[in-house]
């Protein structure tokens, strides 16, 4: 599904520079990028997610702005196909941060969201995989996230014309995961951040380790300690490897408009477009790893 990806974060990054074209808020281009990816079904977010123990789709996500550090997040939603339209509505429209499960749904349904069923976001090719890693899961016991098995969470940073930057990020999380569990991808500072002082990162891959280094904001940090963005992005998955053993991807973006990609999972597909020039393209080693996407 190589090419299908290139394709996701190519879509994904035109539609945000749609929005930066007509003067959009850094804010609305993630926002509408990762909804591009939470449509396609090639990734691990909205409709066509990895399936948890229980055989449903939970998914997580989380927007925010680096001009004022207002953050909306959503986690363990099942009847939502856009979990970012939700984060983003928290973002907009309420006094706090974080809504989990039927809470969050239903504050987007009473915002105007609508709602489906979880059957609706399940595809019969994430019920095969699901039962093949059952089928297998003795030997997949001793490496439960390993990097060529559950990682395809989606992500998105932009900066605008009035020099402000946002992230948003987005996930079905880990293949066979317990019901409940939430990754980093939702959380603030984990695998989102943004800050016009510092950086706007969005991570993936194997969350619990990246929760645990709040790696998105110790990302930023450095950043404005001064490093440049793209050292940054390959010190962060250095540090992801060397401290907790962790291994997943990041991208990151200033500013000035310097940004840094880097990975230490076998892929990663990625898309960028700048005044200057658009690129995409997909780092690999070997199999299938995490997969984001920047503007």
């Amino acid at each position: 599904m190589v090419e299908a990806h290139l394709n996701g974060v190519r879509n994904a990054a035109a539609t945000g520079w749609r929005v930066l074209e007509r003067g959009g808020s850094s804010l609305d281009a993630v926002e509408e990028a990762v909804v591009v990816m939470e449509d396609d079904e090639t990734f691990d977010a909205g409709r066509g997610s990895f399936l948890n123990h229980d055989g449903k789709v939970q998914l997580d996500a989380l927007i925010m702005d680096g001009a004022t550090l207002r953050a909306g997040g959503v986690g363990c939603v099942e009847r939502l196909r856009n979990p970012v339209r939700a984060a983003r509505k928290i973002l907009s429209e309420s006094p706090h941060v974080y809504f989990v499960a039927q809470g969050a749904e239903q504050f987007a349904a009473a915002h105007g969201l609508p709602l489906c069923k979880n059957e609706d976001l399940i595809l019969p090719r994430e019920v095969e995989r699901l039962r093949e890693y059952r089928s297998h899961l003795e030997e997949h016991r001793a490496d439960l996230f390993a990097p060529t098995i559950s990682h395809d969470t989606v992500g998105a940073v932009a900066l605008d014309r009035d020099g402000n930057i946002a992230a948003a990020t987005s996930t079905g999380g880990t293949l066979n995961k317990a019901p409940g569990r939430l990754g980093d991808s939702s959380l603030i500072g984990c695998g989102c951040y943004a800050d016009n002082l510092s950086a706007a990162a969005s991570t993936t891959g194997w969350g619990e380790p990246i929760m645990k280094l709040v790696l998105a904001k110790w990302a930023a940090d450095r950043v404005e300690s001064g490093s440049m963005p793209e050292w940054v992005a390959q010190e962060a998955m250095n540090y992801l490897k060397q401290r907790v053993n962790g291994h997943g991807g990041i991208i990151l973006l200033d500013a000035r408009g310097r940004f840094g990609i880097a990975h230490n999972t076998p892929r990663m597909a990625w898309a960028t477009r700048t005044t200057q020039n658009q690129e995409a393209g997909i780092q690999r080693n070997g199999a299938n790893g995490g997969f984001t996407s920047a503007i």
